[in-house]
């Protein structure tokens, strides 16, 4: 007899995050006073225009039907026109495809350009989803590590080292998920030049690019990168909208196109009441996303200082996104409570267990040492958790 599960499946990791917030909710459901820094998506609730123009679309017989796999015409040309007018790159509305959620977009890219035994350049601290779709595309990760001496930045020279004759492309993240690292314009342009350069294809993730704080600026590397780059973004950050699964992916037609063949036995259209959900967002103004920065930002700020005041961690001040990703190794092989925790995995499991507080181990983004804390999640709970992980700390 085989085995059960196939080996290509079976080779996949839980997500990281998404199983630290489901213990956390489980805790919760409990009765457990559990605060989570876990799941990335911010507190807010979807912006009532964008919740109405759903329930008007659920309505109408025509969003009752299939719809083409690429996504509705109108929401094509205004992801087009979005783009243009958030990052000033000029694409076609044939260069679109609607994907549900930004995660289908990375499986459906890297599907679509990879071949086995193609290699994929990854800065590490990575999102946990990265190094599973790629290797589910029969791709070769090849970690370039970067760490907080640097505020979370690769060079030029590191991603040249890594380079072999069978790099095929180089996946770019500016804000990053998990350190909410931002890269300074000319950076990006310098880095988009070299891959253009050896002719390697560049996947940039922008799903965060309007959450960028202080004298931080979000540039995209599609302008500097050539021809050869796909865009990823999507609503779900921006708009407060991780559950209505909806996002894209930007390309060459011909990348576009073989997507979408994909796409059409994968999952055919997304669905239609997000989508039009989805239009009224990036055809709307980002007020909505300028009230959440703002917020955002403060806890930010707030996060970073609790973080910083306890002895043993040491905390990058993040300048985008909505995550801290903090150097823990001070406290490990330390006792705390009497217990020692020997590895950031194990150090986010004794302080769920003794603070009830929930955090994602530096390990779930191939980085051991460190852990991700969102700061989307309300001022009161931010200040609380980080409390009560600092009299875990004081008390040992």
């Amino acid at each position: 007899m085989g085995a059960r599960i196939s080996d290509r499946i079976g080779a996949i990791a839980e997500s990281a995050t998404l199983a630290v917030d489901a213990k956390a909710k489980a805790l919760k459901a409990a009765g457990r006073p559990v605060i989570a820094y876990g799941a990335g998506e911010p507190d807010f609730p979807t912006p009532d225009y964008i919740v109405a123009a759903a329930i008007e679309a659920a309505k109408q017989p025509k969003y009752h039907r299939y719809t083409p796999v690429t996504g509705l015409p109108e929401l094509r040309e205004a992801v087009a026109a979005k783009t243009l007018r958030d990052t000033g790159y000029a694409v076609e509305p044939a260069q679109v495809l609607i994907t549900n959620g930004g995660k289908h977009a990375v499986y459906n890219t890297f599907a679509t350009l990879l071949d086995p035994g193609d290699e994929v350049l990854l800065l590490a601290p990575y999102w946990t989803t990265y190094p599973e779709a790629i290797q589910l595309a029969g791709g070769v990760t090849v970690e370039v590590h970067t760490d907080e001496t640097s505020g979370y930045l690769a060079s030029v020279e590191q991603l040249e080292a890594a380079r072999t004759e069978r790099t095929k492309a180089l996946l770019f993240v500016s804000p990053s998920n998990p350190t909410g690292a931002v890269y300074p314009p000319e950076q990006v342009a310098a880095i988009g030049h070299w891959a253009a350069e050896h002719d390697i294809w560049v996947v940039t993730d922008e799903i965060y690019e309007h959450l960028v704080y202080g004298d931080a600026q979000m540039a995209s590397i599609a302008h500097s990168a050539g021809e050869k780059v796909v865009v990823l973004n999507g609503v779900a950050k921006t708009y407060a909208m991780t559950g209505w699964r909806v996002g894209w992916m930007i390309g060459p037609k011909d990348v576009i196109k073989a997507a979408s063949n994909l796409q059409s036995h994968a999952t055919s259209n997304v669905a239609n009441v997000s989508q039009v959900a989805a239009l009224a967002a990036v055809t709307g103004d980002l007020s909505a996303v300028a009230a959440m920065r703002a917020a955002f930002d403060r806890r930010r700020q707030t996060i970073v200082k609790l973080l910083s005041d306890i002895p043993g961690i040491v905390c990058p001040v993040p300048q985008g996104a909505f995550y801290a990703y903090p150097s823990v190794k001070g406290l490990l092989g330390k006792p705390l409570r009497g217990k020692v925790a020997n590895t950031s995995g194990e150090l986010a499991g004794l302080i769920l267990d003794e603070v009830e507080v929930a955090i994602v181990p530096g390990e779930a983004f191939g980085t051991p040492g460190y852990a991700r804390l969102s700061y989307a999640l309300g001022d009161d709970d931010l200040a609380e958790g980080i409390a009560r992980i600092a009299r875990l700390v004081a008390e040992s």
